[in-house]
């Protein structure tokens, strides 16, 4: 049964989110998530870049060969993601040297490539997009909530705002390389819980 545009969008706001779900783009989902911005940002422009390169793959998948067609793939993703690059580097300066080497790891995304392989190259740009779009504000929502969930208890504060009192001591393990396994297992486990009911 084919899917409309509104199932395709909401599909990845929970059926099919990439960390939690699929289990995907875990790369940045560990690096970059000491914060709630960062997540944001982050997922922001995996979503710019998922949106614009699953419309161009959806658009042009007639016409590219089967025999080079992902290697056409990647110089989509790295268009769009140097477009994401200039324009962080412009406009969110600051947020663009603490994701650092992470913007340009998006063109070797698992997430953004498998989604223009197995859905973007065989269905209408509108269901891409709508796919584009779900997937990316499923990831950016995922990315943001685990950095809050990081940031508040290794922190006390989220974006600069303190949630905790003074008394409160922070565990400064979640905002460090072992807090994001520790975080991503136990959203991992909870995502589950809630699923399987």
């Amino acid at each position: 049964m084919a899917k409309t545009i509104t199932q395709e969008f909401v599909k990845g706001l929970w059926e099919e989110i990439p960390p939690f779900r699929l289990v995907l783009g875990l790369c940045p989902t560990l690096a970059v998530t000491k914060s709630m911005e960062n997540g944001i940002g982050m997922g922001l422009a995996t979503a710019f870049v998922l949106v614009c390169s699953n419309i161009l793959v959806s658009s042009l998948r007639s016409i590219i060969p089967p025999k080079i067609r992902i290697a056409c793939y990647i110089i989509i993703i790295a268009t769009f993601v140097t477009v994401v690059q200039l324009l962080m580097q412009a406009y969110t300066y600051p947020l663009y040297l603490t994701l650092g080497i992470f913007i340009p790891l998006i063109v070797v995304n698992c997430i953004v490539l498998g989604r223009a392989e197995a859905f973007a190259s065989k269905n209408s740009v509108i269901m891409s997009a709508a796919d584009g779009l779900g997937i990316g504000v499923g990831f950016t929502l995922a990315l943001g909530t685990l950095g809050a969930v990081r940031e508040l208890f290794g922190t006390g504060a989220i974006m600069g705002h303190a949630v905790f009192g003074p008394s409160y001591h922070p565990f400064t393990i979640m905002v460090q390389a072992p807090g994001a396994f520790i975080c991503l297992g136990l959203m991992l486990c909870l995502m589950n819980l809630v699923g399987n009911k």
